[in-house]
Formats: structure tokens, sequence, C-alpha cells
């Protein structure tokens, strides 16, 4: 009898523990577990106020879901034992997306002060059921729930540019957001690879602008023009009856649809529709990506007929979404062509315009007025603070936070997606092993540990921040399969970030809650990653000592490392804390979990040991907050850095670096050097010099050395220079070395006179 009481309890255990305990992403505010749970059977009916329409769309909402799941037909008001009560009431401290929810064995009540947060209270409900059709009977555990959203703006963004994605695709995208309580779809509808939207006045734009010859059997950055006489058959575009039934599906769902409509530059595809929109005025084919060599793309700043299309096209955009803010890029505008532009040079004349910064600033600002008209918000990329922001303009912060944190300081508002972590283009794991991403690496948990509020803006500042977005953008991703993969499962990391008190944050119940949610995609058929199970290898400094700390990511799993350069395995030492730097070594590490040693390749990092290993570095500048590489003692680390711009290296905008060691006592020394990195494309140029001076008492200085570049400054090859002082071996005890900045941007380059970046990684002395 006892045998099978417990058989009994092993058999009943999983359904116990599911109706106990509730694995909901994002955390809410407040949840309070009770003991029981409510079955939704034949006995049940769903109860909503008659003639609120609001409610009468969610109650459709709830109904689909329930049949879709277990085949059971929920009756509305009827006359059941049982009721699951959907009910609009004025509810103070949840705000309008907020909600409650009560289950007891007997009822469920979704409380809300509008339809929004009844969605989100249902969203929070149907987690705790069976992700499919299933024939077990649907338990939903007892509990109350408090719930409402830290930030009002909860984004993802889609490009369909790049790669056209079927209806079906956006849909599932929108489905997905609004499980996790995400508001925002940001549709990125036109680029130069593609017109994606029926413009009925323009009906070249999708004739010919959205389509493009297929090159797909190319890397992204190989593939060539399309030439003349080669086929067109590649793209695709949304008609105004797709993208009304996609704006409807999304509205039940609580999801705004934010369409973005480039402007002034990346619309090559809008030029070969109808050249006259250029500054050449000369016809060309639709871009195929990588090569943009006699391309306009760009419009014409200095032609009015451009600023009539722009608002014809306006005019049908804003007919179709209902949506308050119209996004219109703005960004990344090669001001080249302007320049070479009589038009628009008479443009920047006749405005008293300084220059073409300002002219870009003209072209936004004059298109707001016309959105304003139309009672529509501007949202741009942060590019729009160039030559001056317009007056009610919304930033979209995309080049790390600097743009943002201007705005705010304008006061306007504010979105922060910051290309770390918020672009989910980036690998999120290995890269080994994985689809092709555009590079860099944003991980799951470096998405969860983002917050959207800079530490630079006050309280008040801090309240034009309204939320986050992540960005997928698809020069690499081509199917709907790798779409999903990308965004899942770091869209529900964002999720909470943007939902979640601050102060409820666990990375560690975060992922716990992500197991059933893991099962949930599996069954589902989705594509996610399931971890990265890469090792973080990160050196630092302790009583002059250089030590390296390693981690994982991956829930319930150990670390395994080699010193000699050889592949870690189960056998090899087990990491139980800091390691040693005391030679120049190999170090080489592996994630174990349940027994098998996961990723595809080991983490590996080579460390120089030298005699300033270990030691504090002090600036006369600050580095900038973006490029600390692993903080103020990077210099010293014994890590060389790569060609990989994010990693290793300390950037300085606009300021020398200087650079001050105590090697703790005096050393003999005959040679040190300094590594620096030149990359054109990102505005990273070599110093014109490093100066390289020694003292006892660090006071008093002596110059050893100093070593000019050799590197041209439009070399647009990203290149590692080591500038190396060699000099008759003194003692010394302190040293100071000095990188001097390039002045600014070189003529011809797209930063021309702006701030160039100085990128430097160790300093060796030997």
């Amino acid at each position: 009898m006892v045998n099978k009481l417990i058989l009994l309890i092993a058999i009943m255990l999983p359904f116990i523990s599911r109706a106990q305990q509730a694995n909901i992403i994002p955390q809410p505010v407040s949840i309070k577990m009770a003991t029981g749970s409510f079955v939704i059977d034949n006995n049940t009916t769903l109860k909503v106020k008659t003639g609120n329409k609001e409610l009468q769309a969610a109650a459709v909402f709830f109904t689909s879901y329930i049949k879709n799941i277990s085949g059971k037909i929920l009756p509305v008001n009827g006359a059941k034992s049982k009721a699951i009560e959907l009910k609009i009431a004025k509810t103070d401290g949840i705000g309008q997306e907020g909600y409650l929810l009560q289950v007891t064995p007997a009822s469920i009540v979704i409380t809300a002060n509008s339809k929004a947060g009844i969605v989100y209270g249902m969203q929070s409900l149907f987690q705790t059921l069976p992700a499919v059709r299933t024939n077990f009977e649907l338990q939903v555990p007892c509990m109350n729930i408090e719930d409402y959203p830290r930030f009002k703006w909860r984004g993802m963004h889609l490009d369909v540019s790049r790669h056209f994605f079927a209806p079906e695709l956006i849909k599932e995208y929108i489905d997905l957001m609004s499980s996790y309580k995400m508001n925002t779809f940001h549709w990125h509808l036109v680029d130069d690879q593609g017109w994606r939207i029926e413009i009925k006045k323009y009906p070249k734009l999708t004739e010919v602008g959205a389509w493009r010859v297929d090159k797909l059997d190319k890397v992204w950055g190989d593939r060539p023009q399309a030439k003349a006489g080669e086929t067109a058959t590649y793209g695709g575009f949304y008609t105004q009856d797709q993208i009304r039934d996609i704006i409807a599906y999304a509205a039940q769902r609580n999801i705004t649809i934010v369409p973005e409509i480039e402007m002034p530059g990346h619309v090559a595809s809008a030029i070969a529709s109808y050249p006259e929109l250029c500054c050449t005025q000369q016809s060309q084919l639709p871009l195929t990506g990588g090569n943009y060599t006699n391309m306009s793309s760009n419009y014409c700043a200095g032609n009015d007929q451009v600023f009539t299309f722009l608002q014809d096209v306006l005019t049908e955009v804003i007919n179709l979404f209902p949506s308050k803010y119209i996004h219109i890029g703005g960004d990344e505008v090669d001001k080249t062509p302007w320049k070479k532009c009589d038009r628009c040079q008479a443009r920047i004349k006749a405005e008293g315009l300084k220059n073409e910064e300002e002219l870009q600033s003209y072209f936004i600002k004059r298109m707001e007025k016309f959105l304003i008209s139309k009672n529509r918000k501007m949202i741009g990329w942060d590019e729009i603070l160039e030559g001056g922001l317009a007056p009610e303009a919304t930033v979209m912060s995309w080049r790390g936070e600097a743009g943002g944190i201007q705005a705010a300081k304008m006061d306007h508002d504010v979105v922060m997606t910051p290309g770390s972590p918020c672009y989910f283009d980036h690998y999120q794991a290995g890269p080994e092993g994985e689809p092709m991403a555009i590079g860099g690496m944003n991980t799951l948990k470096r998405v969860y540990d983002y917050e959207p509020i800079p530490a630079e803006l006050n309280e008040q500042q801090a309240r034009y921040v309204l939320g986050a977005q992540a960005n997928l953008w698809t020069e690499y991703v081509t199917t709907a399969e790798h779409v999903e993969y990308m965004i899942l499962p770091r869209m529900l990391a964002l999720a909470e970030v943007v939902w979640s008190p601050k102060s409820a944050k666990d990375w560690m119940g975060f992922n716990e809650r992500l197991q059933s949610h893991f099962r949930a995609f599996d069954q589902k058929g989705l594509h996610y990653s399931k971890g990265d199970y890469k090792v973080t290898i990160k050196p630092f400094s302790q009583n002059g000592k250089l030590m390296a700390t390693m981690s994982t990511e991956a829930l319930n799993s150990d670390i395994y490392y080699t010193t000699n350069g050889s592949e870690p395995t189960k056998q090899s030492t087990k990491y139980e804390g800091p390691v040693q730097i005391n030679a120049s070594m190999i170090l080489k590490a592996v994630t174990v979990k349940d027994g098998k040693v996961m990723g595809v390749k080991p983490s590996q990092q080579s460390f120089v040991v030298h005699k300033a290993n270990g030691r504090d570095v002090t600036y006369a500048s600050k580095m900038s907050r973006y490029y600390m590489a692993d903080g103020p003692n990077s210099l010293t680390d014994g890590i060389r850095g790569t060609l990989a711009v994010g990693k290793y290296w300390h950037g300085f905008n606009g300021t020398d670096l200087l650079a001050n060691i105590d090697l703790g006592s005096e050393q003999s020394i005959y040679r040190i050097s300094l590594g620096c990195l030149q990359n054109y494309r990102d505005w990273i140029f070599m110093p014109q010099y490093v100066k390289f001076e020694v003292s006892s008492d660090g006071k008093s200085y002596t110059e050893v050395a100093t070593v000019n570049n050799t590197i041209p400054v439009n070399e647009q090859a990203a290149t590692i220079k080591d500038f190396v002082a060699v000099f008759p071996e003194q003692k010394a005890k302190f040293i100071r070395v000095t990188a001097k900045i390039l002045d600014a941007c070189p003529k011809g380059h797209s930063g021309d006179g702006k701030p160039a970046w100085l990128f430097a990684d160790e300093i060796v002395i030997q």
C-alpha cells in the first residue's frame, strides 16, 4: 500500500507543482501563490459586461485561445457554476496597462482600468496553461497578482527591407510580443534594399523598389549590384489590405505598430523607382546590398518635389496606421551628394543654413511640421539631433546612449535602443555553432542586466525615457526560423527589463522561470537559443598580482580549464576561484552541464606577462564610458586588443590619452610599447605620436622616446600598430605614456571635422 502511494505521488507531482507555482515572465510586481487551482472545464463560463466593445473584443481573444489549446468552447455570460470574469473598473495604483488577477478554486477575476490591462492579465493566466493543444484538464494555480509596467514603451523592431517576411511571420512576431507584454512593434518598412509598403499614388515603389536580383548565395557584404538585363525577382511587399489586417490583429493583442518610412537617406529603393528624387536625377537599379558605388541613396534636400512626394506617402501611411508616432529614420545620411548638388547648396543659402548638418535638420523639421499638422508625432534615430533637433521630436538612441542622454537633457522624449545590448542581429552565443549574425555579442544575461535609465540623468530628466526597444536588422537573417532564433529568448529578458520593477530583477530566478518557456517553445516548434555556454574570462588586479576570474551564464553548470593550451575536458582542473596569471599562458575553459561539455569551441585567452601586469593605471582624462574594456586597469591586464572594436580597447574621443603606471618598486626596464587601433569606418584613428617617460619619484619625468605614427590617416583597412620605445636599460618606478589624438576626422571622411577616436590597449613594459 505504501509503495502504491509513493508511486501515485510520483505520477502526480509534476501536476501538483505546476498548480502551485507560476513561471510568469515578465515577473509581476506582486504575486502571492495559494493552495489549489481553478479548473477550466464544461462548467465554466466567461463573464463580461454586455455592451462594452473592448471587453467583447477581449472575450473573443480569450475564448479563441482556450479553444485552440483544449477544444473547449467557453460560453460568454452562460449559466455555469464557475466563472472567469473580465472587469474594467477604476482601480488606483496600476495605471492604464496594469491589472489585478485573482484566482480561487471557484472563480477567476481579471480587473483593469482598460482593455490593455485585461489583455496583460490574460497573458499571465495563459502562461500557466499548456502551450499546445491538449486533452489534459486546464488548471490555473490559485494566486493573487497585482501588476503594472515600469515603462510605457516596450518595443521590438523588425527589418523587412533587407529580406521580406510574409504576413504570417509578422503575426507570429506580434503573438510573441504580446505573450510577454511588449506593446510597440517598430516595423522597418523602407530601406535601400527594398520598399515594402503599397503606396497607391506611387505604384512604382512596389513595382520596382520592392524587388532586386537574388544574390543570396553571396555573403551580404560581397553581394554585387544588379546588372542591366538581370531579372529582379527577390523581394515582396505588403498591400494596404494586408497591413490593415495586421494592424487589427496587433490591436487585439494591445500592440501598437509604429511604421518606419526612411528619410532623407537609406532610400535607394525609392530612387530606383523615381530617379528624379535624388540629386543627380539619374536612373539606377535596385540595390542588392553591399556596394554603394555610384548609387544614390539620399533624397535631394533642395528639390521641393521630394517634399511633395514624402507628404503624399506619409498621408497614405497615416491613413493606414493609427499609431501616434511615425518613424522617419534619419540615420547614416552620407551628405557628400548634397555638397556637390547645386539645388542643395541653393537651399542652404536661401534658408541661411551653415552646412549640410543644418540642411538635414531643415529636412527633418519640415517633415515634422507636416506630421504635426496631421496630429502625429515624429520619432527618429539619434542622428536627427545633428544640426538641431526638431521641436517636438522623440529620439531613438542607437549609437550608445549619448544621443538619448542629450535629448532627455533637452526635455525631449527618448527610447533607449543602444547597439549593446539591444541589437538582436548580434550573436547571443558562440559564435561557433551559431547561425550567421552581423557580429558583436549580446548574450541573454547582457540583455537582462540592461538598465534603460542612464546614470547621467537626474530624476526629472529620467522621466523623458519612455522605455527601451530591441532591434532585429536582417542583413544576415533570411528566414522565419532565423528570425525566431535571434529574438528568443532575448526578447523575454528585455520584456522583464521594461516591465518589472528594477528591484525585482533576479538573474537566477529569471533563468529558473525560463525553463518552462523553453519547453513551450519546443512544443510549438519555435527556434531559439538554448543558452550561451561560452566561459567569460576576465582579468583583474589584486595586490599587484594579475588574476583571472571565469564565469558562465549556463544555469547549474561547472567550469573546467587548462593553462597549457590543451583542450579542457571533464577531467581538467575544475574552476573554484580566481586563477593567478604568473607566466605567459593560454587559458582555455569549457562549461560542463549535466556531465556534458557544452558549446562547440572552448573559450580561450592568451596572457602576456610583463612588468606592469596587475599594476594600477590612472588617467589625466577619462576614457569613454562606452569603451572601458575590463575597467581602468585593462592596459595592464596582459590581454592584447584584437580587430574587434568593442573588446579590450580603451576609447578616447576628442581627448589625448595620458596614462600613469606605478610599478610598485624600482625596476630595470629597456622597452615600453602601446598598442593602438585604426578603424576608419568607425572614426577610430592612430594617434599622431606616442611619448614615453619614466620617473623614480612620480614627479620629475624623463622622456625616453617619442614614436611618430606611420599609418596613413586614410588607411581604411582595420589596423593594429604597436608604438615601441627601445632605450638603454635604466631603473624606474613610474611610467607615463601620452598618446596625442588626431585633431579631427580627415577631409573626405563621413565625420569630416568632427572629433576622432583613439583606441589603446596593453602598455607592455620589459
